[in-house]
């Protein structure tokens, strides 16, 4: 059986894109999770303050064996064993919060809190985090990576989100950024599965490199 640490480092060296899907719907789950797993996608995040976002999550866990997938906006303990108990491996937070962390690693799923600064980077990883979300990244730059991998233990992903595009990725990860969460570039409420397929075969070709800005 594959764990979800497993999946996640697999991601991380195909494919280290995170699909934000806020707002997804549980009727809408099957056709824009093929639309994004199908092009390559296996890092599936449902935000909690989507509708009905653990019938998702759990709709998704069946549907995609092979996808890590999980959830986002996960504020406290509570929440991570909600999204435990739905199936779901992954936990995607805005913010640093060591309880969260912990009931992760407690469930052995993949954790993912957002930071900005070095004392959040540092404390989030002390707490047992699996990698660091950069968030809002239209806060930070990607000088603000490169300062951050000086200092933070080698090896430490640092996943910029917010405002990622297919066109800006590659500045990113000339700074060593290992991967992104992409959101609103991708699927929002109202977007139809063919042009979610469309916006994540672009995001594979700018990660793969086989488009430039």
């Amino acid at each position: 059986m594959t764990t979800p640490l497993e999946k996640f480092n697999a991601a991380m060296r195909e494919l280290p894109l995170v699909a934000i899907l806020r707002g997804l719907s549980p009727a809408e789950a099957a056709d824009v999770g093929d639309a994004i797993v199908e092009p390559g996608f296996r890092l599936l995040e449902v935000p909690l303050n989507s509708p009905q976002p653990l019938d998702s999550i759990a709709l998704m866990r069946a549907r995609f064996p092979e996808a890590l997938v999980g959830a986002g906006t996960v504020l406290d303990a509570q929440q991570v064993r909600d999204v435990h108990a739905a199936g779901g491996e992954l936990i995607v937070s805005p913010n640093f919060n060591a309880a969260v962390i912990a009931e992760a690693v407690k469930l052995g799923m993949v954790c993912l809190p957002g930071v900005v600064t070095p004392t959040e980077a540092f404390g989030a990883l002390a707490a047992g985090a699996t990698g660091l979300k950069l968030f809002p990244a239209e806060l930070a730059s990607p000088a603000v990576v490169k300062a951050l991998l000086a200092v933070l233990p080698t090896g430490t992903p640092v996943m910029p989100v917010g405002g990622i595009t297919p066109l800006n990725m590659a500045e990113w990860r000339t700074a060593g950024a290992a991967g992104f969460g992409i959101g609103s570039a991708l699927y929002k409420p109202g977007k139809q599965a063919p042009a979610v397929r469309e916006d994540a075969q672009k995001f594979v070709a700018a990660w793969t490199g086989t488009t430039h800005a």
